[in-house]
Formats: C-alpha cells, sequence, structure tokens
C-alpha cells in the first residue's frame, strides 16, 4: 500500500495519473490498432466496428460499478489503516465480477444481431460487426476480472504492476493485429474476425499476468478463498457506490447509440467518420481521465483519514491540471482536426465528417474536463449519485432537443454537434453545483 495521507497533493496526482495514463493510453490502444488495420477494409467494416466501440462504452458502464465501489472502499480503508476491511472487500469484488463476466457472455451471442440490427440500416455493417463482436465479446467479458484487480490496487495508491501488464497485452495485441486482420507474414486476413481474436488473446494473457502478481506479489489486498462466501452487504457497499458511476457510463452509451441512430441515414460514410472521431476524442481525453481515476483514490484515502483540508487541495490541483490539458487539446483541434482523422483513413467523406465532428465537439473540452475531475470526488466521498444526476440532466437535454431537430427538413449534423456542446456546458455547472453541496455537508468538522 502507498500511504497518500502524507506528502504533497500535486506531486502524488501527478505521479498516479501519469501511471494510470500510461495504463489507459495502451488500453486505448486496443481499439485504434483494430481501427487502424480495420480502416483499411472499407467504410462497412469501419463502421461495424465503430458500433461495437459503443458495446464497448455499455461494458465498461458494468465494470465500472464494481471498480469505482471496489477502488473507493479500498481506498477508504487504507486510509484508516484498516487492512481486513480492505481485504474482504477486495475478495467480495471479484467472485462478483466474474459472475456478471459470465452473464456479460452469455447474452452477448444472444443480443449481438438485434443490438446491430437496430443501430445500422447496412447489411454490410450489420455483417461486419457481427463478425467481430463473435471474438471481440469474450474479450469484453474478461474486462472484469482485470477491473476488479487493477481497481483493487489504484484504491491502495498502487498503479504501476497495471500499467505494466497492459503495456504487455498492447505490444501483444499489436503484434498479432496486422498478422490476423491483414495476413501479414501469413497469406490468410481474417478481416474484422482477427483484430477480434487479436484482442481476446491479448486479453487472456492481462488477465493471466495480474493474477500471478496477486498471487505471488501482492501483500495488502490477497485472494482468500475463506472470503469469497457472497457477502451481501459488502455487495450492497459496492453497488451503492458503483451504480450510479456505471449509470453515467450507461447513460454514456445511450446518448453515443442515440447519435447512432440519428445519423444513420446520412450513410456509413457519416457513421465512420462519426465512430473515428469519437475514437479520437476518447484518446484526447485520456490524460485528463486519468487524473479523475488518480482523484478517487488520493483524495479518498484522505478522506478515510478525515482530512477535509487535503481532500480540497486534491479537487483545486485536479481541477487546475485538467483545464490546462483540455484548453490545449481544444486548440490543437481547431487548428488541424483533419490531421486526426487521417492517421486512420484516407477516405474523403470520412475525413470530412470526423474532421468537423472534432472542430465543433473540442468547444466542450474543458467542461468534460471539469466533470471528470468532479466525478473522481463523488467516488472518493462514496457517493456517486449525484453525479448521476448530473449526468441523467445533461442527456434529457440532449435528447429532446437532437429527437426533435433530426425531424426538420434542414436538418444537418453540424446541428447535433453543436447540441452536443451546449449541453455539456449545462452537464459541468450542474455536476459543481452538486459536488460544492455533497462537500459541504460531507467535510463539515474535519481538518
Amino acid at each position: 500500500m502507498k500511504d497518500l495521507t502524507q506528502g504533497s497533493i500535486p506531486k502524488h496526482l501527478l505521479q498516479l495519473a501519469s501511471f494510470i495514463a500510461v495504463s489507459m493510453f495502451f488500453q486505448t490502444l486496443y481499439y485504434l490498432v483494430d481501427l487502424y488495420f480495420v480502416a483499411g477494409l472499407g467504410q462497412a467494416s469501419v463502421a461495424g466496428v465503430s458500433l461495437c466501440g459503443n458495446l464497448a462504452i455499455a461494458i465498461m458502464a458494468l465494470t465500472q460499478m464494481l471498480g469505482v465501489g471496489t477502488s473507493s472502499l479500498i481506498a477508504q480503508a487504507a486510509g484508516r489503516k484498516d487492512r481486513v476491511a480492505a481485504q474482504l472487500v477486495f475478495n467480495q469484488s471479484f467472485v462478483l465480477s466474474v459472475l456478471v463476466g459470465v452473464a456479460v457472455l452469455m447474452m452477448g451471442f444472444v443480443l449481438r444481431m438485434p443490438y446491430l440490427e437496430a443501430l445500422s440500416k447496412d447489411p454490410a455493417t450489420i455483417r461486419e460487426g457481427a463478425a467481430y463482436l463473435l471474438w471481440f465479446g469474450p474479450a469484453l467479458a474478461l474486462q472484469f476480472a482485470f477491473v476488479a484487480m487493477g481497481s483493487a490496487l489504484r484504491g491502495t495508491g498502487i498503479v504501476k504492476p497495471t500499467m505494466i501488464v497492459q503495456i504487455i497485452t498492447v505490444v501483444l495485441n499489436c503484434v498479432l493485429a496486422p498478422v490476423l486482420i491483414a495476413g501479414w507474414g501469413t497469406g490468410r486476413p481474417m478481416g474484422v474476425e482477427g483484430a477480434g481474436i487479436a484482442t481476446l488473446i491479448s486479453l487472456v494473457v492481462g488477465v493471466v499476468a495480474l493474477t500471478v502478481y496477486f498471487v505471488r506479489l501482492e501483500t495488502f489486498v490477497t485472494f482468500e478463498r475463506g472470503e469469497f462466501a457472497p457477502d451481501l452487504s459488502v455487495w450492497g457497499k459496492l453497488l451503492n457506490i458503483g451504480i450510479p458511476s456505471g449509470g453515467e457510463f450507461v447513460l454514456l452509451s445511450v446518448h453515443v447509440a442515440l447519435i447512432y441512430w440519428i445519423i444513420r441515414d446520412f450513410g456509413a460514410g457519416a457513421q465512420a467518420g462519426y465512430g473515428i472521431g469519437s475514437r479520437v476524442m476518447q484518446a484526447i481525453f485520456l490524460p485528463v481521465m486519468a487524473i479523475s481515476f488518480a482523484v478517487a483514490p488520493l483524495a479518498g484515502q484522505n478522506f478515510g483519514a478525515r482530512s477535509g483540508t487535503r481532500v480540497r487541495q486534491t479537487l483545486k490541483a485536479a481541477v487546475t491540471m485538467g483545464t490546462v490539458l483540455m484548453a490545449s487539446v481544444t486548440l490543437l483541434c481547431q487548428i488541424s482536426p483533419g490531421s486526426l482523422i487521417r492517421v486512420f483513413s484516407q477516405d474523403p467523406l470520412i475525413i470530412d465528417n470526423g474532421a468537423e465532428y472534432l472542430r465543433i465537439i473540442a468547444l466542450n473540452f474543458v467542461a468534460s474536463g471539469l466533470v471528470f475531475s468532479f466525478s473522481g470526488m463523488f467516488q472518493a466521498l462514496g457517493n456517486t449519485w449525484p453525479s448521476l444526476a448530473s449526468s441523467v440532466a445533461r442527456l434529457v437535454l440532449f435528447a429532446i432537443p437532437a429527437v426533435l431537430i433530426a425531424r426538420r427538413p434542414e436538418f444537418r449534423l453540424v446541428h447535433l454537434w453543436y447540441l452536443n456542446v451546449a449541453t455539456g456546458t449545462a452537464h459541468a455547472v450542474v455536476a459543481f453545483l452538486l459536488l460544492r453541496r455533497e462537500m459541504n455537508r460531507q467535510l463539515a468538522g474535519m481538518e
């Protein structure tokens, strides 16, 4: 365990965020590497894989339900120096993660075709998406065990092992992707199926490697078979924190699915452009997301130690760092958004659609960075319901006008992107007001 209740707040935040950012960067490369090679297969392949990317957001929501609660409770226990409580939380979280992962795997095989047919009218896009999801689905199921272990380590202030494992798995994926997708060295290209297989193999290796670390090297939280029996009181605590955080990702998935549904009449080129643009945006968000993930264990340990001053200092440092980062990438997307899309596609239609999306949506980057920092603080305090409430408000403010304007004959994609910017700003304002109230309530009486 790393004690985060002493020492420089900005230094702790930067150290944690740097390791988390590297880990998240390599995790994102899973999708970007696949997308790079899949882009050479045509618009239908890109659009099909992009639709599955939205499903990955939904799965991330479920992993968040377990991972956020695990990290928060273990961080608070670590701040109190209570190893017994941390140990129980980890083992219960792992068991629950495995059970949910198995359920997701079974549902994926049953529902993959109805999901794809609901989001696309193009038969080729549906066919390619189904082929990719056949193998990518099991990879998504493996994420549950991986996230459970990684979240437990993050709660103790240890993030380096997860980063190393992520690097190993992504390097493996980078090697396998051109071989399986494009047939490099074999002369037998597998297309989108190869992309899914490469990701699956890489994640199997990652889960095994992280399990070996826990068995041989981890001491603060370890596997204990005697604590595998379901403890509903611990599950309740995990889910009370995790369900709202997972709900936010569900809302994000609904948000993205709604956009795909609205723009489907614009064709595969528009969907592919949006898909690549949104993937690029996810990569751009990595640094500020890493900061928000670092906020949770840092502020969480200090909250557990009842140090209100250090909790507030954590938020101030996160907001400052995040704002500077997001303002910088906003400028980049105004200057040359097309260059970011060309990395993945040379199709003029895809480039135009993707660049237009990035240029406009970048106006919301600073507000999005603030929302991420606020979300991390809600997790640290152990109450993520206000964060969910702000996300619900954002979806409602976006969805109703979006559906209405999409029916008008003069509707263009830019109208949808500008609406996205406006509602994103409103989201940040609502989240700030709710967080200020929560901090005043929970930190009252602390030093």
